[in-house]
């Protein structure tokens, strides 16, 4: 699961880096690796009761992540 708004390019990254991860760890071959990308919008997901738009901001505002950061 991650949150919504990444770019293709970012995704293909990642399962690259998930798939050769995979193939490191347990010997599997690259194509009997299966990944599933669940993208979730920041106002449905919580951390500490928070959604992630409200964390983005706290974090914002605190001058640690600018908003919609992921």
């Amino acid at each position: 699961m991650m949150i919504e708004g990444r770019s293709l390019e970012k995704k293909q990254v990642l399962l690259k880096a998930m798939t050769d991860a995979i193939v490191q760890t347990i010997g599997a071959s690259p194509d009997a690796a299966r990944i599933v990308i669940h993208e979730v919008p920041m106002d449905q997901f919580s951390v500490g009761a928070m959604t992630g738009d409200e964390r983005d901001q706290l974090l914002a505002a605190q001058g640690k992540r600018a908003p919609g950061g992921g």
